[in-house]
């Protein structure tokens, strides 16, 4: 078994709760010395410590494990490409740098994105470019799945907020909608109304207090809707406190945050954390199951299944994703590390563009990261037609992965061999993917020069010199 030295995020965890060495060490029943010890990398996290730490401060063991900086990592790799292809740097110091200061990491990553904007406002100011370059700067969307990120995908007080609100309502599946119907009048005056609004599949009207919900939505999708707009009337001040902690008050990002922030709010308003955790756990996370006991939608079941971070009642750590059929990730939120490439799409060898050939079933794969790290992913088409006839609708796939070290608590791991699993090598995008002998790369790995040679061919695209 390896020692654990995680010095660093030991001492960021103590500034970031206020305490002493002194302090701590009484918490953690160890000696001051031994606690600057650790702090220092001079001895490793025992057993003992770390479940101390995991009850006193509600924090996942993995927190403190340098495996769980692979997506830091691959953010660095992919923002400071052009240092690592001219040689400037390199991975493995970018890796020790990870996982000895992460904090400096962070802020360097921070930098190095700055300035990629900066760059970008430049060019265009110059006249350069007439459209910005989607991969050379972050969007807020991706603003966002970061705000997401940086809380593993938990709101606490949003998430106990709205359980005590559903227990006060008397949420119980059968009777959401009605429940949200009559808070939404008595509380707030808002009524609904069922009608065709084109494209649009829900509006709300703050003058005349009218929500209109499209009829083409299912029962579940109108459920949360309605949450989403409860949350927003009830929880305004909240949210908005929320958004500001990362970005500034009425900007885009802010505003985005907003409504992700809703959003969660309805999630956990219609599936309340203690009862949807403890069904979870008694199908064994199976998702089908869960959205037929509940009456929602697969993406929504998912979605809360990522969520569930609570301290002391935790569910297995997820990775959510939707993902179209040209491989465009429209929706991406973790609780854990797992990370994708922002610039070099996605693998070719991910079982979510299996899915596709499989509508309506759900696909399981065991996936293998460059690091050696293994995940459980289940992957399953969803979709809604056109509103009319000759209009497109919308099909995608709902990906939903976990380390494999979880993977027992799922049902989808019955009959696999956990031990000894037959493991697809997958990366983080062709650009970012240090998997070089992959047949199925469509760009070259960063900082490595290419074997150009006229005289032969290889089975693998892009060659390069050892």
């Amino acid at each position: 078994m390896s020692k654990t030295y995680a010095g660093a995020r030991l001492r960021r965890l103590r500034e970031e709760r206020n305490l002493s060495q002194a302090a701590l060490a009484r918490v953690l029943a160890i000696s001051p010395s031994y606690l600057n010890q650790m702090e220092h990398d001079s001895r490793p996290l025992t057993v003992p410590v770390l479940l101390r730490l995991t009850e006193a401060f509600g924090v996942d063991p993995t927190f403190f494990s340098s495996r769980d900086s692979a997506r830091l990592l691959a953010d660095l790799r992919e923002s400071l490409a052009e240092e690592i292809d001219q040689s400037r740097l390199s991975t493995s110091e970018l890796s020790e740098l990870v996982n000895r200061l992460p904090g400096v990491a962070e802020a360097l990553l921070g930098l190095a994105r700055h300035r990629q904007e900066l760059s970008e406002r430049l060019t265009l100011a110059a006249g350069q470019r007439d459209q910005p370059d989607p991969d050379s700067t972050l969007a807020p969307h991706e603003h966002v799945r970061d705000f997401f990120y940086r809380r593993q995908n938990y709101l606490h007080q949003l998430d106990v907020g709205a359980e005590e609100l559903a227990t006060r309502l008397g949420v119980r599946r059968g009777e959401v909608r009605r429940v949200l119907t009559t808070r939404l009048a008595d509380r707030h005056g808002v009524r609904l109304l069922l009608e065709d609004g084109g494209d649009q599949l829900h509006r709300y009207d703050p003058e005349t207090r009218v929500l209109r919900l499209s009829p083409r939505l299912r029962p579940g999708q109108q459920a949360f809707r309605m949450a989403t707009q409860l949350g927003l009337l009830e929880r305004d001040g909240e949210l908005s406190a929320l958004a500001a902690e990362d970005f500034e008050e009425g900007s885009e990002s802010w505003s985005l945050a907003r409504i992700g922030a809703a959003h969660y709010f309805a999630a956990a308003l219609v599936l309340p954390y203690a009862a949807f955790h403890a069904r979870a756990e008694e199908f064994r996370y199976d998702i089908e199951r869960l959205s037929d006991h509940f009456g929602l939608g697969y993406e929504t079941v998912c979605h809360r299944l990522s969520t569930l971070q609570r301290p002391r009642l935790r569910g297995v750590p997820f990775s959510f994703v939707r993902v179209d059929r040209a491989g465009n990730l429209s929706k991406r939120q973790s609780a854990t590390d797992f990370h994708f490439s922002r610039s070099g799409g996605t693998c070719p060898l991910w079982n979510v563009y299996e899915a596709f050939a499989s509508p309506g079933r759900v696909q399981v794969q065991v996936a293998e990261m460059p690091d050696g790290r293994r995940y459980l992913w289940t992957a399953r088409t969803v979709g809604r037609p056109g509103p009319v006839w000759g209009q497109p609708g919308k099909t995608f796939v709902i990906g939903l992965g976990c380390e494999l070290r979880h993977a027992h608590r799922l049902v989808y791991s019955t009959g696999l061999d956990l031990d000894e699993p037959a493991a697809t090598p997958i990366g983080m995008g062709c650009r970012a993917c240090e998997r070089l002998g992959c047949p199925q790369r469509s760009v070259p790995s960063l900082g490595r020069r290419l074997a150009v040679d006229e005289n032969r061919t290889t089975f693998v695209p892009y060659p390069v010199v050892p």
